[in-house]
């Protein structure tokens, strides 16, 4: 079986650069920083640039809901956490247990915290408007973790424009 080719391409953003990676199926992952891709991944602006326009308008506060295929690789319950996830409105908050009720498993707040933190579509799969049930801002991973979460929820509220 051929390896699967694979697209790298870091894009500028508020927060720093994201590198964007892409399969031929869709979004693989989008990740905070300049990281380095796969073996055997090609630095490809063009093949990313769907992507990357994107996220460009969403920082710009122009895009309210990527609609780029996606290919995140995950577990049956992490892609249906994943999936629960995009479909919180722009602009909104849920909480763990929220989620782990419209994924079918009302007690299971830390496993959907779990797939949170495991989210390897960082913005696109909107995990940043994922809350404490008391509505505090708890539980964003990225490199440094809350400040960029309430940046984002800030972002989406029209108060970064």
């Amino acid at each position: 079986m051929a390896s699967e080719v694979l697209y790298r391409y870091v894009v500028d953003t508020p927060l720093g650069p994201m590198t964007l990676l892409v399969s031929p199926r869709g979004a693989r992952w989008v990740r905070y920083g300049d990281v380095p891709g796969p073996a055997g991944a090609e630095d490809s602006e063009t093949r990313t640039a769907a992507l990357a326009r994107q996220l460009r308008e969403y920082f710009a506060g122009k895009r309210r809901h990527f609609d780029v295929a996606l290919d995140p690789r995950g577990t049956p319950f992490q892609q249906k956490v994943w999936r629960a996830l995009c479909e919180i409105p722009y602009g909104s908050t849920a909480s763990y247990k929220q989620v782990a009720r419209k994924v079918g498993k009302p007690l299971a707040c830390r496993a959907v915290g779990g797939a949170n933190r495991r989210n390897p579509l960082a913005i696109v799969v909107p995990c940043h408007r994922v809350i404490g049930a008391d509505g505090a801002l708890v539980g964003y991973s990225g490199t440094t973790g809350l400040p960029k979460k309430a940046f984002l929820l800030s972002l989406e509220h029209g108060k970064n424009a």
